[in-house]
């Protein structure tokens, strides 16, 4: 097994796992870079998460998937809209309708009507 040693208190120990047999790790701060929002330069994790949320973006990847759930579907079918529309029309409106519907459908399926 290799050996690491670590400084503390400016002498050389060595250094020794933690109970899962796991070195602990620091990640280190990101690279400054430009905005593709605003075009300024980002410098730290945290100017990094402030940016993002102050300008309502999440990060691809470490966002929570409980938070950002899509809507239900709309249960309200085709039939239903019709049904609502026709509910809320008068007789003489719906008459109308029916009139004009019954008009398109003798010239659309008249046989002697020249194609």
């Amino acid at each position: 097994m290799k050996r690491t040693y670590v400084m503390v208190d400016g002498e050389f120990v060595e250094r020794k796992r933690d109970a899962k047999g796991q070195y602990h790790y620091i990640i280190p701060d990101i690279q400054p870079y430009k905005s593709m929002i605003d075009g300024r330069m980002v410098t730290s994790r945290s100017e990094h998460r402030r940016h993002l949320k102050a300008n309502g973006c999440i990060e691809v990847g470490n966002e929570d998937p409980t938070k950002f759930r899509s809507p239900p579907p709309v249960k309200d079918t085709r039939v239903e809209v019709l049904r609502h529309q026709l509910a809320n029309m008068t007789h003489a409106q719906a008459n109308k309708l029916l009139s004009r519907l019954r008009d398109d459908i003798r010239f659309t399926h008249d046989p002697h009507r020249r194609k």
